[in-house]
């Protein structure tokens, strides 16, 4: 991809992609880091395989210290577990060229998963998904209205900051790319 100029984003919740920071530096293209939360034991719960949150923002700086086109995803945003931490995150992420952030769409399976982990959480959530919500596709929706403030939130908070923002998934807030893909120069 590097070798033929070809566009590409990485998207991930791993650490590992500053070792080829030798070929990102070659390459047209930018990097989506996920940070979730900024609390380890929620984030050890919720993503078990995943690096830990400190570790992300980590690569993250040292991506865009090395001019590499960075984006933050904060996704899923989860009423009751990490909503409270949105000013928090993007505080920690404010150096970051873009963020995304999304609210948490359970299909069957990853419900399942949530309740048996976050069992107080999900009894509180299950109004909100299940009978306020609605269904697209396969995934659940939280009611629009409580979608658009927790993503509004993000949205002015990162704005505040300089940092451009969007939305993927949500109908809300049209900018160039949801994603942060319009950061890959051409």
């Amino acid at each position: 991809l590097a070798r033929n100029q070809i566009k590409y984003q990485i998207i991930t919740k791993s650490d590992l992609v500053v070792r080829d920071l030798d070929i990102l530096k070659k390459s047209k293209c930018s990097v989506a880091i996920t940070v979730t939360t900024l609390k380890e034991e929620v984030a050890r719960k919720l993503e078990p395989n995943a690096p830990s949150p400190s570790r992300r923002i980590k690569a993250l700086k040292k991506l865009h210290q090395n001019k590499i086109p960075t984006v933050a995803r904060i996704d899923p945003i989860i009423p009751f577990l990490n909503d409270t931490e949105i000013e928090t995150l993007v505080e920690n992420l404010s150096f970051v060229d873009h963020i995304v952030a999304s609210t948490f769409k359970p299909r069957y399976d990853s419900w399942r998963r949530f309740s048996k982990v976050f069992p107080d959480i999900a009894k509180k959530l299950r109004k909100h998904y299940f009978i306020d919500g609605e269904k697209r596709s396969n995934s659940w929706y939280l009611p629009k209205n409580m979608r658009f403030k927790l993503l509004s939130k993000v949205k002015q908070v990162a704005e505040d900051k300089g940092i451009s923002f969007g939305s993927c998934r949500e109908n809300f807030y049209s900018t160039k790319s949801c994603d942060g893909s319009h950061l890959i120069l051409k």
